[in-house]
């Protein structure tokens, strides 16, 4: 046999494999559980290990895509606004104060995005949600384990990961996930996802009776302030969406619509009315007054560069400028600026704030329209994560980076590609998706 006959035989089953579906499930499972798991993996193998992961997991999935090439064009389409809000994190770096970590940011903010987008362009929502919930339930139950070793167990807390072991005293806990408050979002995103998979039986009835449970209970044990006004407005949403879903007439459905956003907008003018007596009642004035003295200076540091801000980070360098002095006037060492808008506000100026604004905006407005206008309920995964998202975002910086940020550009090509005006456009040549 010949070399190059020998290299071909050896080539074609490889290529092969690369464009299985067996290794584009095994691949995503991967991805989505390496984004949730950045913290524990960043304790366990530092910045070199995490970058060496992804950069393997970014080849993986070029080849994946390459071997797939063809089986997706009608689903290819990436939203514009998405496209313009990372472009514009990239171009920062021609004003940023701190031009070698605005490069390396954007990298680590393009690799992530770039797996998101395989996964919502290769996977379809079913596929997305199994593989969510299959992630949470592994993650959920070992950080339980974890929990119940150091706090019952062993009595000793597991310090490299943060886990006090205070579970046997009703927490917080925050498992392997850096925070409670993280913990806690999570667990609600695992809440979501397991009653999708529940209702669209894709999973069998007794995991679901397991995993549902494991979720409430994950959540209940984080006991952050920040999870109780999310999980009502998930609810709230669920309902509305559940209202909105059974009705048949098109006509009363856009006048419940319409109905529904003017009671969304005045009961958010009464909660910020309310806010004091709202924020006494969740048992958080502590939580918001180290928050509210960041966030003051935030804005105030925000004012140097109003329109185009310091340059994208992503994730704070603490002995940078301005996040060094920020960290020192606000008396709290923190790595973001615990307000995903604000963040945008202070890193990409009101430009930024006013492209990622009609990034969410036309995200959760169109898998809104999707999940209350068609009948299976796997549409209704993506608003309610998107919601529960950007919720949180206003007391966490979670949108913007790791698990979030794929989160986030999964449910915004996910609603791009159920509802774009591009789509009514001629398609008389293969739509790429880029």
């Amino acid at each position: 046999m010949s070399r190059v006959g020998g290299w071909r035989t050896f080539e074609e089953p490889l290529l092969n494999f690369f464009g299985s579906g067996r290794f584009a499930n095994a691949l995503s499972l991967v991805i989505v559980g390496a984004a949730f798991s950045t913290f524990a993996l960043l304790r366990v193998v530092a910045w070199p290990g995490l970058i060496g992961a992804l950069g393997t997991l970014v080849v993986l999935a070029t080849l994946s895509f390459i071997e797939r090439r063809g089986q997706h064009e009608a689903r290819g389409l990436l939203p514009i606004s998405l496209l313009v809000f990372v472009a514009w994190c990239t171009i920062s770096v021609f004003w940023s104060e701190n031009r070698g970590t605005t490069v390396a940011s954007s990298l680590y903010q393009l690799a992530w995005a770039y797996l998101a987008i395989y996964l919502a362009i290769v996977r379809d929502t079913i596929q997305v949600v199994r593989v969510v919930g299959d992630v949470l339930r592994f993650l959920l139950a070992g950080s339980l384990a974890l929990e119940v070793f150091s706090g019952l167990v062993a009595s000793e807390p597991v310090h490299y990961l943060g886990v006090s072991g205070t579970i046997a005293h009703g927490g917080p806990i925050q498992g392997i996930f850096g925070s409670r408050n993280a913990l806690a979002l999570i667990s609600v995103i695992a809440l979501v996802t397991f009653f999708v998979e529940w209702r669209t039986r894709s999973v069998t009835r007794g995991r679901a009776a397991l995993s549902i449970p494991l979720a409430a209970i994950s959540l209940l044990l984080s006991r952050s302030p920040v999870a109780v006004a999310v999980i009502a407005i998930v609810v709230v949403a669920a309902l509305f969406l559940a209202l909105l879903r059974s009705i048949p007439d098109e006509r009363r459905r856009f006048s419940v619509q319409v109905t529904l956003a003017v009671v969304t907008v005045l009961a958010a003018a009464a909660a910020w009315v309310l806010r004091d007596r709202i924020i006494a009642l969740l048992d958080a004035r502590s939580m918001l007054k180290v928050r509210h003295e960041l966030w003051i200076q935030i804005w105030d540091f925000s004012k140097a560069n109003p329109l185009v801000g310091w340059g994208w980070t992503g994730i704070w360098r603490g002995d940078e400028f301005p996040y060094s002095l920020i960290n020192q006037f606000s008396g709290m060492p923190e790595a973001n600026g615990l307000n995903a808008y604000l963040d945008v506000l202070l890193q990409l100026g009101w430009a930024g704030v006013l492209i990622f604004g009609v990034l969410v905006v036309l995200a959760t407005g169109r898998s809104w329209l999707v999940a209350s206008n068609k009948r299976s309920v796997i549409h209704t995964w993506t608003p309610l994560v998107l919601i529960a998202l950007l919720a949180t975002s206003a007391t966490e910086s979670v949108a913007l980076v790791d698990y979030g940020w794929v989160l986030l550009v999964i449910c915004t090509v996910n609603a791009s590609q159920n509802m774009s005006w591009r789509s009514a456009l001629p398609r008389s040549a293969p739509v790429s998706p880029w």
